[in-house]
């Protein structure tokens, strides 16, 4: 049951997400993600996303997808798992979509190792003593590394996806643990996408892809949201477009 109040918001197209309102809310993160994430792997048909709040990366993801394509969603907070089970529902999405309540780094909430064409994560950054603790459960979980940093996301990721599949997550561009955490499970870096929120500010987010098959890393030049005028740039909204996250 979900006590306080939600909205139902435009997710992309027509389908619409199941938010709280004083909550933690889809964001450019989530976007991001799910744009490389699709343009990574646009033909991928089975499809994963590991620590999935109210399925924002997941969905957006799978927006994208071939209609056959189907999505696992695992996540540990009730509240957050609630929302998108509503959020599914809502937009008749239970053919393609399975929402599953657990933790990320318990191998019994996704035993299906090596299945996934493509499996995409968006972690907390901060890890505990770092920052202040959310008095609001479901922020504290989206912000603080309360179950599992970067590290445990590279390392089930490694575990699901097929030998040539991808791994796409989301995590912070100035924090130094990202790259080795995905070396450390196995896995071979094969793009970085810095994102900048304003031009002539430093990055504030970075998109890894990496996956099992080595090869070199395509580290592509930062993508600005807006210009250092304020402005959305066009690059941005070509995204939006393209994600179909575009308000008319």
């Amino acid at each position: 049951m979900i006590a306080e109040p939600t909205t139902f918001d435009r997710l992309a197209g027509d389908w619409r997400i199941h938010q709280l309102k004083g909550g933690h809310r889809f964001s450019a993160d989530d976007l991001f993600t799910a744009w490389v994430a699709s343009e990574t792997c646009p033909d991928a048909l089975h499809l994963a996303d590991i620590g999935a709040g109210i399925g924002s990366v997941g969905l957006l993801t799978l927006w994208r997808m071939r209609p056959e394509a189907t999505l696992i969603a695992v996540e540990a907070q009730e509240i957050s798992h609630e929302l998108m089970k509503r959020t599914v529902s809502d937009n008749d999405l239970g053919g393609r979509v399975t929402c599953r309540f657990g933790d990320l780094r318990d191998a019994a909430s996704m035993p299906e190792s090596g299945s996934f064409d493509l499996v995409t994560g968006s972690p907390p950054y901060i890890p505990l003593g770092k920052g202040v603790v959310s008095p609001h459960p479901q922020r504290a979980a989206c912000r603080m590394e309360l179950r599992g940093s970067i590290a445990d996301y590279a390392l089930t990721g490694a575990r699901l996806i097929k030998p040539e599949g991808m791994f796409v997550v989301c995590f912070a561009a100035a924090d130094p643990r990202g790259e080795p955490a995905i070396a450390a499970a196995g896995l071979h870096l094969r793009a970085r996408q810095d994102v900048v929120f304003r031009g002539g500010q430093p990055p504030l987010i970075t998109i890894f892809v990496a996956g099992h098959v080595p090869g070199p890393c395509d580290r592509r030049p930062p993508f600005s949201i807006r210009g250092a005028d304020g402005e959305w740039t066009e690059e941005y909204m070509a995204v939006r477009r393209r994600m179909g996250t575009e308000v008319w």
